[in-house]
């Protein structure tokens, strides 16, 4: 017990001992903050401008303007939020494959390649290149010569 006194007799010293440090260091910390703080300058008054000579009959046609009215003239224009239209969908191509698929896909029999030109509008060579493209893609097979099914 008395072991366990002595320890805490001398935790509390040293716990007294370093708050009186950190009394001190904050202190001169707040001398040198004082001392480096900024001075305010004084505000210089803006030497008056000369009036230049105006035209009489154009100084009769317009009054002085008041502080107020100067006040305005000098303000910055609000930057006013621009409404963000929400951007436009982009159409969907269709590409020349996805029609004859489509196409091919609607019958039940069977599309030839003469209907699939007529309805497509596509040339026979292109016709032919995509029908290649989707057997090779296993989408669609081949019936008898001319004559496509899908898969």
């Amino acid at each position: 017990m008395k072991a366990l006194k002595k320890e805490l007799q001398s935790v509390a010293k040293v716990l007294k001992s370093l708050t009186q440090k950190t009394e001190k260091i904050s202190k001169k910390i707040d001398k040198l903050a004082k001392a480096q703080a900024p001075k305010k300058a004084k505000a210089r008054a803006k030497p008056k401008a000369r009036k230049k000579a105006r035209p009489k009959a154009r100084a009769k046609a317009r009054p002085k303007a008041g502080k107020k009215a100067r006040a305005r003239a000098k303000a910055k224009p609000v930057k006013r939020k621009v409404a963000r239209k929400a951007p436009a969908r982009k159409k969907i191509k269709v590409t020349g494959s996805d029609a004859v698929l489509k196409l091919i896909k609607r019958s039940t029999k069977g599309v030839g390649t003469a209907a699939l030109k007529q309805k497509t509008g596509f040339k026979e060579k292109k016709i032919r290149d995509t029908i290649y493209r989707l057997k090779k893609q296993r989408k669609i097979k081949s019936v008898q010569k001319g004559f496509y099914l899908s898969l």
